[in-house]
Formats: C-alpha cells, sequence, structure tokens
C-alpha cells in the first residue's frame, strides 16, 4: 500500500529549499527538460518573495544551475484569467533583474519557466505544454541558425538556446496511465502519491522526503492547517462555481424569453441592447454581492485577510471594512 505523500506545492515551501533536499527538484527538473542538471543555490527574486500569511495559492522557488541557467517554479492553484501574462511577467522581470547594470547582452542567462497548474488554463487536453522560440523564415520555412562566430561566443547550438523556454503542467488533464519516468512525477503532482515502483530520477529520494509521517510535529501540524485551508477554499471555490453557473442559466433564460417578447412586441434593436447593458448591470452588481458575502462568511471563519483576498479578490481596504 502506497505511502502517503506531501503536497507538491507546500513540499516547495517548505522542505525542498533545503539544500540537502536539491536531488528530488534535481530530479523532477531532469526529466522535465530531458537533460541532467544540478542546482548551484536557490535565489531570491522580485517575482518570488515569500508573503506574510504564508500565501496558498501561488509558490515560487528560482534555482540557479550549475551552468548559470535559471529555472523559475511556480505552482497556482486557483483560477487566474491573466496567468499567461504573468508568466511573461515573471520571466521578462528575471532577465533584467539578473543582468548587472553595464553587462553585455550576451550576459543574459537561459530561463525556463515551469509552471504548474491546477486549472483549465487554455483550450487543450494535454497535460504538457512547452513554448520554446525559433525564428521561422516566413517565405522559406527555413529555421534561422546561430553564425559559427556566435556558437562559439555564447556556447550555443540555436538561437533558440538564448531565448526562454515555457513549460506548463496541466495536472488535472493527467489520466493517470503511467508509461514513462516523466509521467511517474505527474502522477505525484496529481494524486500526492509516490508508487513504490516509481524510479524516475528524484523519486527516491522523494519517496523517503515527502512522506507525511517523516514530517516533524511542528511541520506536520503546519501542513494539516494548510490541507484545511485548501479545503475550505475548496469548498468556497464550489459554491462559486455552482452559483456562477445558476446565475448563467438564469441570464440565459432571461435571455430567451426576452427574444421572444421582442420578436412579439416588435421592439426595435436600441431598446433592446439597452435592456442587455441592464441585465449586464445587474449581473455585475449581483456577483459583487455574492464575492463581499464570501468575504464576510471566510473572515467570520478565521481565514487571514491575505488567503480571502486570493479567494474573493477583493483589496485588503474593502476585507478590512467588513
Amino acid at each position: 500500500m502506497p505511502s502517503r505523500h506531501i503536497r507538491f506545492d507546500w513540499a516547495i515551501k517548505k522542505l525542498l529549499r533545503n539544500k540537502a533536499n536539491y536531488v528530488v527538484l534535481e530530479g523532477f527538473l531532469s526529466e522535465l527538460l530531458h537533460t541532467d542538471l544540478k542546482i548551484k543555490t536557490l535565489l531570491e527574486s522580485e517575482s518570488n518573495q515569500q508573503t506574510q500569511g504564508d500565501k496558498a495559492n501561488r509558490v515560487d522557488i528560482l534555482a540557479e544551475t550549475q551552468n548559470s541557467e535559471l529555472i523559475l517554479i511556480e505552482v497556482q492553484n486557483n483560477s487566474q484569467l491573466d496567468y499567461f501574462h504573468r508568466m511573461l511577467y515573471g520571466v521578462s522581470q528575471l532577465v533584467t533583474e539578473y543582468l548587472e547594470q553595464g553587462q553585455e547582452y550576451g550576459q543574459i542567462r537561459k530561463i525556463y519557466s515551469v509552471n504548474i497548474v491546477y486549472f483549465n488554463l487554455g483550450k487543450g487536453d494535454d497535460y504538457i505544454y512547452r513554448l520554446r522560440p525559433e525564428f521561422v523564415g516566413m517565405n522559406l520555412g527555413d529555421v534561422l541558425e546561430p553564425t559559427p562566430a556566435q556558437e562559439r561566443k555564447f556556447k550555443i547550438e540555436k538561437v533558440a538556446d538564448i531565448f526562454p523556454e515555457y513549460y506548463l503542467l496541466k495536472v488535472k488533464n493527467f489520466k493517470g496511465l503511467v508509461k514513462s519516468s516523466l509521467e511517474e512525477w505527474i502522477y505525484f503532482l496529481k494524486n500526492s502519491e509516490i508508487k513504490e515502483e516509481f524510479a524516475a530520477k528524484g523519486m527516491e529520494e522523494a519517496k523517503e522526503t515527502l512522506r507525511v509521517n517523516n514530517l516533524s510535529e511542528q511541520e506536520r501540524v503546519a501542513y494539516k492547517r494548510y490541507m484545511e485551508n485548501k479545503r475550505y477554499e475548496a469548498s468556497i471555490l464550489s459554491t462559486q462555481e455552482f452559483e456562477a453557473q445558476w446565475e448563467i442559466e438564469q441570464i440565459e433564460q432571461a435571455q430567451i424569453r426576452g427574444r421572444e417578447e421582442g420578436i412579439q412586441q416588435g421592439i426595435q434593436q436600441g431598446i433592446q441592447q439597452g435592456i442587455q447593458q441592464g441585465i449586464q448591470q445587474g449581473i455585475q452588481q449581483g456577483i459583487q454581492q455574492k464575492t463581499i458575502a464570501i468575504a464576510r462568511s471566510c473572515k467570520q471563519q478565521g481565514l487571514d485577510v491575505e488567503t480571502i483576498m486570493e479567494i474573493t479578490q477583493l483589496s485588503r481596504e474593502d476585507i478590512e471594512a467588513l
């Protein structure tokens, strides 16, 4: 029977920042990037500062490899519409942050952005997506290659070796059929379970390091509190989704009735547009009122302001004013 293991996002925030446990991260990244790598150190940047209140929604870790490459790992649990934009912003920030003033552009480091999301981001059924920029001829379809001088100076084989690479892991899309060592890691990310037969790089160390039974008493209390908060968040989000779906159905029915009445009564197009605008305004007001009610309930339950901000997207001022 498989042992219980802690969630990867909590492990990143707590256990895997320990240098003794780098081997776990190294194994996961080596399987994902299809190359053996070693982590030299973990860095701090404006993009991965841990905030007061121990945010549960976002987890960042910035690793520097022995080849001076940067790897940004981010875990996102709750749906975020502009997450693609945030991926771009985070990498762009690193490009400038780790290029010292006065350095040549050739000193820009290679960056890998690894994003693990537990919600449906974009339209696609795969569970791993990769973005690796290439310059492709619009007329001939050829791929632009570096000159020999550029290959020697910058130690690259392709122009794409300079530009950031993005990896997007849509964990919920994984169907559970483990056929490769990388899929062993995806299975663990989705289920927080490591089977005895798993043998991917870093997996053997993860089996021991990430066992729930191996946590100290203090860590176990913190992890239990974290999981309780995650369950509470999931319950609230599920309620929000149900209510939002109900509202959509009511809107659709209202639209159908409105169209039928419009046809029957010969309502002019301008009046119909006014009705639609009124419906939209009412919907927005209703959603805002529901969000405030949820925030008030969260506050009564004792959740901290940071967590309530993540759940409702309300500002700190709005929450503290409740």
